[in-house]
């Protein structure tokens, strides 16, 4: 990850990601750790689309997925009494939604490439969240 990577990697956790996150908290009705690995998910040479790709690969999915999932107070008690965190990573360069998100004793890990369909997949990696965490309560 060279400089111009970083910069838009610290301007997006300085300026969007408490907004995001506020978003996915206000969802839930809860709130938990989100752990995002950097290094993964700042592909060189494409700094100038964090913005708009991160929050559309990782972010609206989850806020979708948690307002879904959480929306009657039996699942969203569930869901509270298991989850621990989030992990937001970007290992194999994944662009398959259904395989976007898995769930182990109580961490959901989101594993996707920033870079592949970012807009078409939304619901789909919406799908694979509810999928992973609804199979494995």
């Amino acid at each position: 990850m060279g400089l111009k990577e970083k910069r838009a990697a610290r301007e997006f956790e300085q300026n969007r990601l408490d907004s995001l996150k506020k978003k996915i908290f206000e969802a839930a009705k809860f709130e938990f750790e989100i752990e995002i690995n950097w290094e993964t998910i700042s592909v060189e040479n494409y700094a100038h689309t964090y913005d708009q790709s991160w929050s559309l690969v990782y972010f609206q999915p989850t806020i979708n997925a948690f307002k879904d999932m959480c929306s009657d107070e039996f699942s969203k008690e569930a869901i509270e009494g298991d989850l621990k965190k989030i992990v937001i990573q970007n290992y194999g360069d994944s662009s398959n939604a259904n395989n976007f998100a898995e769930y182990n004793k109580g961490v959901l890990i989101l594993n996707h490439s920033p870079l592949y369909n970012a807009e078409t997949e939304v619901d789909r990696r919406a799908n694979s969240i509810k999928k992973a965490v609804e199979s494995a309560l």
